[in-house]
């Protein structure tokens, strides 16, 4: 028993010797771009903060594949937002930015308005590793501490009292204390463990009063439904033969019911056919062909618009998004990811990676593909130059949406379509209501359908109100929420943009800072002060168009 007692006293000691505790006015859990501009603005503010990241990356897509960027009215995107795009475009005006192609070759290119607009002194359209520069900049510049890799206990690492946060911890044994917290996660995270209530799925559209939630069956917006009849039986129209993989046996729903279906998820790829940075598309390990045989039937109906997202970016690369029937959106992969444990998302995680790996490597290398497919892919391939310590894959997964806050205000269709007026806007948003898709099923007609892909434009920006960013006061006083914000299901389809994650992070910021010199619950925060910290700080709140 004796001999026990040295290496028991010992380990005792090491774990408390582990436990590293870091103070901040403002604690900010979470790596996105929402975390950066956050930080900057608490810093900005006479703040100490730091940032609690459980990515080595920081940018979350906006540094991870999304350099296309879903703008929607440029106009309404102001304060450290838009100085994040001033700094793309100051970076693409120096001549060594631009080392496999011309300036000029690239021109204007973007979505209706210019990628480079000289005027407004902006760029929209980007690399990933610069984008992950500007934020590294961010951060540099202004000394915010960041600790990387740093997962919160979601089991029992944050303390709360009397409705206050007091600290969060960390898997590593770290303890972060301070007076403000802000859960920038894609997942809402911290918010979760908080205890803050929230949503997961669509709603139904009884709910909130909306037309575009729920279930959507039979509404096809986009070009991401099957345009011709085809079979999801191994043996055409055989249904005793069983369905093709990555086809659903489950009822989709009536038009409008609630459900706890997700939009797909996908890597946003960044891939060049420039030959002297290109890396052929990897086969990747458990590669099964037979994976991508509906694909092969979509190709074999005549299907050809496989290029049609490659969307061009500096450099002769591209942001290449979904696109079609059966394409990089892993859907129905993904319903459990919002609340699954560390082990379960990282499952989830590598089967996308499988599936979107497989799904270049099937159109480039299988015999069957059509041969006009397969010989423009084989002029594609991952990008060198980006993505250096992922084996050129893109580090994060594209989270469109996971939990949302259920905070004291809801946006949901009416606001964001301009229906109803919006109390307290901390920012816009102007994006179309757009979701993915949820299910791919099989119809009464015995053919293969998509369901779920919806696309409603909003005519207008509209304003963001303050309540969507913060959760009702009897469940948390000091915390706020810019990513996973209070909204329906087919609100945040426009809201989910990563330019307003980055508006909102910053507002959120101000109104910690402002509440910590108050001495008040963000709840209590007096919006004419925060209404005008934010139009100081070049926040846009209102139109004016």
């Amino acid at each position: 028993m004796k001999k026990l007692l040295f290496p028991l006293c010992f380990l005792i000691a090491t774990q408390v010797l582990a436990q590293q505790k870091i103070d901040a006015d403002v604690v900010i859990y979470g790596g996105t771009s929402a975390a950066v501009t956050a930080a900057v603005q608490a810093k900005q503010m006479g703040k100490s903060v730091v940032i609690v990241s459980p990515d080595t990356h920081l940018g979350g897509l906006s540094s991870g594949g999304l350099g296309f960027t879903d703008t929607g009215d440029k106009s309404v995107i102001g304060g450290l937002a838009r100085e994040f795009y001033h700094r793309v475009y100051m970076h693409y005006q120096q001549p060594d930015a631009w080392q496999w192609q011309k300036k000029e070759e690239y021109g204007n290119k973007g979505q209706g308005t210019p990628a480079m607009d000289g005027t407004e002194r902006t760029m929209w359209i980007f690399e990933p590793h610069v984008a992950e520069k500007v934020f590294e900049d961010f951060v540099k510049e202004h000394n915010i501490k960041v600790y990387r890799d740093e997962w919160l206990d979601r089991e029992k690492g944050v303390v709360k009292k009397r409705g206050n946060i007091v600290s969060i911890k960390t898997l590593s044994n770290k303890i972060f204390s301070g007076k403000m917290f802000i859960d920038a996660t894609y997942e809402g995270d911290l918010m979760a463990a908080a205890g803050v209530k929230y949503h997961v799925g669509r709603e139904a559209n009884s709910v909130y009063g909306e037309e575009w939630n729920g279930a959507q069956t039979g509404i096809l917006h986009h070009g991401h439904h099957f345009k011709t009849n085809i079979s999801p039986y191994k043996v055409p129209g055989d249904p005793k033969s069983g369905l093709l993989p990555k086809v659903s046996d489950k009822d989709p729903g009536k038009r409008g019911e609630g459900d706890d279906k997700i939009q797909a998820y996908c890597f946003r790829m960044c891939l060049t056919r420039h030959p002297d940075n290109r890396v052929p598309f990897p086969k990747p390990e458990g590669y099964d062909p037979a994976q991508y045989e509906l694909l092969l039937r979509v190709f074999n109906s005549g299907w050809r618009e496989t290029f049609n997202k490659f969307d061009p970016i500096p450099n002769r690369k591209t942001d290449t998004n979904n696109h079609g029937p059966f394409s990089t959106d892993n859907i129905g992969m993904n319903y459990d990811y919002p609340d699954a444990s560390y082990v379960r998302r990282k499952e989830i995680i590598a089967e996308h990676e499988q599936y979107q790996k497989g799904w270049f490597y099937f159109i480039a290398n299988d015999p069957r593909v059509p041969a006009d497919v397969q010989n423009e892919m084989k002029k594609w391939g991952l990008a060198k130059d980006e993505f250096r310590d992922n084996g050129n894959w893109p580090h994060q997964l594209y989270i469109r949406e996971a939990r949302r806050m259920i905070g004291t205000h809801v946006m949901t269709e009416h606001e964001t379509l301009s229906k109803r007026e919006v109390p307290q806007s901390v920012g816009m948003g102007s994006y179309t209501l757009d979701s993915h898709n949820a299910q791919r099923y099989v119809k009464p007609d015995g053919f293969v359908q998509n369901e779920g892909d919806i696309g409603v434009d909003t005519k207008q920006p509209y304003r963001i109100s303050y309540g969507s960013i913060i959760p009702k006061k009897a469940e948390c006083r000091n915390l706020l929420v810019p990513v996973c914000v209070s909204s329906s299901h087919i609100a945040f389809g426009s809201i989910r943009m990563e330019p307003v994650f980055m508006i909102l992070g910053q507002s959120a910021a101000t109104a910690a800072a402002l509440a910590i010199d108050g001495k008040k619950a963000v709840q209590d925060l007096d919006y004419d002060i925060l209404k005008a910290q934010l139009l100081k700080d070049k926040q846009r709140l209102v139109s004016n168009k």
